[in-house]
């Protein structure tokens, strides 16, 4: 482990940052891919993050699915519906974190000041403010019919009012029971299918423990928020660290002050970085990493575009929504960690009729070399490919590692 000091050079920085995102095999002793991993790992590392983006795109996984995968291997994704809705044993509750996030329970308490702006109409999307100042007999009315009733679907509500609420072309139950959620009232008691969440008042779901804990002021709040995103992110800027959150910026600038005079957060200068850097007290410094993952576009190691920017010198967009012909890298892309570098980046969409997980595009990151690469890759696709159950992976001849990477797959 390297001597702390007030400067760091940018392979120190990557080193810190993936270790303290859980990538590190060498520094934690515990094999991937050998075996399929247990609930207890994922429970641990959901906790370690602090935080997995919710999203529903089903193009390889679903998004939240794949940063278990890119940690442990192979692990039964009915188990995250284990941790999230398991009755009051639950450890996982679902809340706006990044953005629709999964969140330990044991933090609910940290986001109550943001419950509380919400429910103020500070600090939520602008057409649910208005709906709130403006309908707020009816968001009472649905609150206690889902108090009688029990854990319920938007969809089952009796105010539903199809088409009357004009935003996202929700009605006006859907932005109501939306508004309790936001406002920390309700939450997802469960989900039906991927998509639709069931609803209960949130004393009925959260684990007493959690209840009964004291609310903190918003400063204490924000304070601990930004502790645990140093732990998270191990090395960051103020900006990266108000982001992991979505914290404001008065509330992070203030909570950064406190945390450095506790020497929670330890000042540094990044090598090639235009702004100071935070180290957190307790990140470990290693010599060398040993990593291969394939990694969400809403993975937290690179969520934080400007942060990926700066250690790896990648620039990483989500292509979705672009025009097809209009896309650099292609439609769903999962960037590959290799080492502490992103080695290359692939196109991914799993075929599930044909069995087969589908590389539609492989492309090299500048300075890595595709023999380097090939190998290694070919090796994490057969491992995801195993993991989604699916008998194969064939490369398609687009990029400029696809035909390295074929060779390697048909190795």
């Amino acid at each position: 482990m390297s001597r702390r000091s007030d400067s760091l050079s940018l392979k120190q920085a990557r080193r810190i940052a993936i270790a303290a995102q859980g990538f590190d095999l060498a520094g934690h002793g515990e094999g991937r891919g050998s075996a399929v991993a247990e609930k207890r790992h994922l429970r641990r590392m959901i906790e370690r993050l602090g935080v997995v983006q919710i999203d529903s795109v089903n193009v390889v996984a679903r998004a939240h699915t794949l940063p278990g995968f890119s940690r442990l291997g192979p692990y039964a994704t009915s188990d995250i519906d284990a941790l999230a809705y398991s009755g009051r044993r639950r450890v996982l509750f679902e809340y706006w974190g990044h953005e629709a996030s999964y969140l330990p329970v044991a933090i609910q308490p940290l986001f109550r000041f943001r419950m509380a702006r919400a429910a103020s109409g500070s600090g939520i999307y602008t057409g649910l403010s208005k709906f709130g100042r403006e309908r707020r007999q009816l968001i009472d009315q649905v609150h206690r019919e889902i108090e009688r009733h029990g854990p319920m679907a938007a969809s089952e509500l009796s105010h539903d009012h199809k088409g009357e609420g004009g935003w996202w072309g929700w009605s006006e139950g859907k932005m109501a029971v939306e508004w309790l959620f936001w406002a920390g009232m309700v939450t997802t008691a469960m989900r039906r299918g991927a998509f639709e969440r069931i609803y209960d008042v949130t004393e009925r779901v959260l684990p007493q423990v959690v209840l009964d804990t004291p609310t903190p002021s918003d400063a204490d709040a924000n304070r601990e928020l930004v502790r645990l995103s140093s732990i998270a992110l191990g090395i960051a800027t103020e900006r990266c660290l108000r982001d992991y959150y979505r914290l404001e910026v008065a509330d992070t600038k203030l909570a950064v002050a406190d945390l450095v005079a506790s020497g929670d957060l330890i000042p540094v200068a990044v090598e090639g970085f235009r702004n100071p850097a935070y180290l957190a007290r307790d990140a470990r410094i290693p010599r060398k990493v040993e990593a291969r993952a394939l990694l969400a576009p809403f993975d937290p190691l690179v969520w934080q575009r400007e942060r990926t920017e700066g250690l790896f010198g990648a620039r990483i967009r989500l292509e979705i929504y672009t025009p097809a012909d209009k896309r650099v890298h292609g439609y769903y892309v999962l960037p590959f960690l290799l080492g502490d570098t992103l080695a290359a980046r692939v196109d991914l969409k799993a075929d599930r009729t044909g069995s087969v997980l589908v590389v539609q595009a492989a492309h090299l990151e500048d300075g890595a070399k595709a023999g380097n690469v090939a190998g290694p890759l070919a090796a994490e696709l057969r491992l995801m490919a195993r993991w989604l159950g699916l008998s194969d992976v064939r490369a398609e001849p687009r990029g400029d590692l696809a035909q390295a990477l074929g060779e390697a797959l048909r190795a």
